[in-house]
Parts: C-alpha cells; structure tokens; sequence
C-alpha cells in the first residue's frame, strides 16, 4: 500500500471473466497469467457468471482497488460498451477478448472468425463433400456473423450451393456449455427431415460433440457416413472418440497478445504519451483429426 501511495501504480491488472465454467475461457487465463507473471503483475480475477449487474458491479470494486488496467473476456456477456469506452477515457486502459467494439474506441484481441469459418467449409469441400448440414451460433453472439460470412464467401468462390433446410441456428442461450445440448438436439431435428448430408459444419466444438452423439445415437458412424467439424478446439476436443477436427483459435496467444496491449498502454501512461486503440485479429488454424474424411 505504501509503494501504491507512493508510485500511484498497484502493480495489479483486473480480469473480467463472463463465465469460468466456458472451456472457452481456460487457455486463455492461462496465456494471460503467463504473461503478467514476469511482469511482477498481479491479476485479480473476477466471473460475472453471464450477468450485467454482476458485471457492473465486479467493475466498480475493481477501479475501486485501483487497478491499473481492465481486460475483459467476453465472448457471451453484453457488455455495456459505453462504460469501457469510458474507462479508456478515464486513462484506465481496457482491451476486450473475444469481442470487438464498434466504433473503434476500445482495443480489443480475437481470432479471425471470417477466416476460421472459410476454412472449416473449404475442408469439408476438398474432401468431397457437397451435402453439408451447418449448426450456425447464436444470432447475438459477435463471432456468429463473421463465421457465416467467411462461410458464404467460400461457398460463393466455388459455386456451393448451400441447403437452407440443412441450416440451423443455436439459441441466444447465455451458458456455453449447454451447447452441447443443442447440438445433439438440432442433429436430431435435421435427421428427422430425412434429408441426406455427408457432412456437418458445427459453430463451435461442444456442438459438434454433441451432433457426433446425435449421429452415433441414429447409427450414423462418424467419420464413414458423416464428417464432423467443429470451431476452438478446447481441450475435450482431442480426447473425445472420434477425436474432433476442428478450427483452433489461439486462446492462449489471445491472453497474452491482451496483456501486451494494455501495459503498452499503461508505459504510455506512465511516460505521459498518447496512445492508440489497437484492434488484434490472430490466425486460425485447421486441426485435422479423425472426425472428418473424403467422402
């Protein structure tokens, strides 16, 4: 306490958590704590389990212990962005993982989800595969659009036609994990339609997890009679039989490329410099596995 009354600085960086239980979350907990370690940086760790009013008030208990910068991960919660953009002015400085806010006023770190979904279709199409089903994410999930964007441009650029009845959307449902769920029940609805795919595109690895037990349920073995693919890859998704092909965002490159962006904004601060939102897009990379095939 003296060295902060002294210095102005608590040597501690607040993270804001919107759900501890999202798989999503881990690796990246772990770049970021790997990266302030070195640093003689303290995170002070916070879960506003999906909830505004938790969020807002985790927030105030945070300035309130002086924190000297704000990372927020927050893949699920609608955050209020008039409050971070706010911190920013405040000289607080804050960067999102996982979210980007309009307007170019807070700087954020998150994979290139455009470019994630173009490759899980282009795999899917190099293999051979024509018919394919597609669990889309949720509609008020940021990374939702982006992915299906990358998704059509793809299927534009070799002349795919997509099936809208193979389509289908997860519902704007705040736990993560219950995508599991949904997958396996959204798999269960398209085999209902009787309506022929070799292959299904999921929004995320948890999805796709839960179609493969929808499809092993119906008798559909994975990957011979229906490639699977998912989006993260989380750890379960290496584990699971079959083991998940998948999309991997670097999680734990996204935690530390979060705390290189706000202590060159607190440096900034302390020199009595200017400085610049930075908005961070990091590849993605295809993991094969055994869950797709040629068809």
């Amino acid at each position: 306490m003296a060295r902060f009354l002294r210095s102005k600085r608590s040597q501690s960086i607040g993270v804001m958590l919107t759900d501890v239980m999202d798989p999503f979350c881990t690796p990246i907990l772990r770049g970021i704590e790997n990266a302030l370690y070195p640093l003689a940086y303290l995170p002070i760790f916070s879960d506003a389990h999906n909830q505004r009013e938790r969020f807002e008030r985790y927030l105030e208990m945070l300035l309130e212990r002086h924190v000297d910068g704000l990372i927020v991960v927050a893949n699920w919660l609608l955050v209020d962005i008039h409050v971070l953009a706010d911190l920013n002015k405040a000289e607080v400085p804050t960067v999102t993982i996982g979210w980007e806010i309009p307007g170019n006023r807070v700087s954020f770190a998150m994979v290139d989800n455009e470019a994630g979904g173009r490759m899980a279709l282009e795999h899917l199409y190099q293999l051979g595969h024509r018919r394919i089903a597609m669990i889309l994410g949720p509609k008020r999930l940021i990374d939702t659009a982006p992915r299906w964007r990358g998704i059509q441009k793809f299927a534009q650029s070799v002349k795919l036609e997509i099936d809208s009845s193979l389509v289908t959307r997860l519902p704007d449902v705040f736990d993560a994990n219950a995508s599991f769920e949904h997958g396996y029940r959204l798999t269960e609805e398209l085999l209902q339609k009787k309506k022929k795919f070799t292959a299904l595109l999921a929004f995320d690895d948890l999805t796709a997890l839960g179609a493969i037990r929808a499809l092993a349920k119906a008798g559909i073995g994975v990957p011979e009679q229906c490639s699977v693919i998912g989006f993260d890859d989380i750890a379960i998704s290496g584990l699971s039989v079959p083991s998940l092909t998948t999309v991997r965002q670097p999680l734990e490159t996204m935690g530390a490329a979060a705390v290189n962006i706000v202590m060159e904004a607190i440096k900034a601060g302390h020199e009595n410099r200017d400085w610049s939102v930075v908005a961070q897009k990091l590849h993605a990379e295809l993991v094969i596995r055994d869950s797709t095939q040629a068809i």
